[in-house]
């Protein structure tokens, strides 16, 4: 369900169970953290195979669960999450056609998301009685507000490439998402891990601008031959 592969900077994480557009179960979540945990690469693109990102849980795996086992079932979503945001890597989500419900939450937990003219978005899950748990309501309204989130979730409706990219929900729209993940690789790469982390730091303001300060200080010392040569 979950293919790897790595080419040289970039590890690419393939959601592959296109029958079931991407569904993810218990096992597809867990070959999912795997992969992202034990990448060492400085970019990782997450997509999925064929016409979709991602549909999300695997609503036959959900329909059989009791409340315990929904329970647990979303904390591993929300792990599985978390593992992406806290990633040392730069994380790239590729979407390409339809990303619902707990892919789309997936797709939040990462950097950056890239997507295709022809890719959608939506949490359809009140139209059938649920909600997206595995991050969601927690990760969508920091990324485009409280008002959009209510009324994106509520209603359950589908948003287009445009519309997703105009409420901030995507970063871009590429012809080829690649792109991007490509652009990062081409970067200095300890630059960007230090960038990611003073980001997503969510210590408080004299911490978070102590460690900034250091960060810099350390990537200068670094670099420095090539600060000289940037001077000649």
């Amino acid at each position: 369900m979950i293919d790897v592969d790595s080419d040289g900077a970039i590890r690419t994480v393939t959601i592959d169970r296109p029958d079931r557009r991407n569904a993810l179960t218990v096992a597809g979540l867990e070959a999912l953290e795997r992969a992202v945990a034990d990448a060492d690469e400085p970019v990782i693109v997450i997509r999925g195979a064929g016409p979709a990102f991602c549909a999300g849980a695997d609503l036959e795996v959900v329909a059989d669960l009791d409340r315990d086992g929904a329970e647990e079932f979303a904390r591993l979503g929300q792990r599985v999450a978390r593992t992406i945001e806290d990633a040392a890597a730069v994380v790239v989500a590729e979407i390409d056609g339809p990303a619902r419900g707990g892919g789309l939450e997936l797709a939040l937990a990462c950097d950056l998301r890239v997507g295709t003219p022809d890719s959608t978005y939506g949490e359809p899950g009140v139209t059938f009685g649920l909600f997206g748990a595995w991050g969601g309501t927690v990760r969508l309204p920091r990324i485009i507000g409280e008002g959009a989130t209510l009324e994106l979730a509520c209603t359950g409706r589908v948003v287009d490439a445009d519309e997703a990219l105009r409420m901030g929900l995507v970063s871009r729209l590429e012809d080829r998402p690649r792109t991007v993940a490509e652009e990062l690789a081409e970067t200095e790469t300890d630059a960007l891990a230090a960038l990611k982390r003073r980001v997503r730091d969510d210590a408080d303001r004299t911490t978070q601008e102590r460690r900034e300060a250091e960060a810099f200080g350390e990537l200068v010392a670094t670099h420095a031959a090539e600060l000289d040569g940037l001077l000649e």
